[in-house]
């Protein structure tokens, strides 16, 4: 379930940028001073290309956090994974904070002997 909701995703993403670079400039920015002019429903069609965009932008929307809800919950395939690596990070032991081994053998003594000058 979660892999066809993601392989869903990447088409409407897809579909998403196929929109935004069909759709005509709206003017303003670097692209002033043209004089170009809408004919014969341009309009009408940037309309329908705008609507289609805010469309998709709203499904992906609708189809990350269906993803994040569902695989939260458990119900993915991802999930049963998780709690694998969850189960081996417990087991493997901790680094000191203070930089010594993992071992928890006693330190070694100082030697004895006696290294002052006489």
């Amino acid at each position: 379930m979660v892999t066809f909701l993601i392989i869903l995703l990447i088409v409407v993403c897809i579909a998403l940028g196929l929109f935004v670079l069909i759709q005509n400039p709206k003017g303003g920015g670097l692209a002033t001073g043209g004089g170009t002019s809408n004919m014969f429903g341009v309009q009408r069609t940037g309309d329908v290309l705008e609507k289609g965009s805010w469309i998709l932008l709203a499904l992906i929307v609708v189809l990350t956090l269906g993803i994040t809800t569902i695989t939260k919950n458990g119900g993915g395939a991802t999930a049963v994974g998780n709690s694998a690596i969850q189960e081996r990070l417990d087991k493997t032991p901790s680094p000191s904070p203070l930089g010594g081994s993992l071992n928890n053998t006693a330190p070694a003594k100082p030697a004895t002997t006696d290294t002052t000058k006489k």
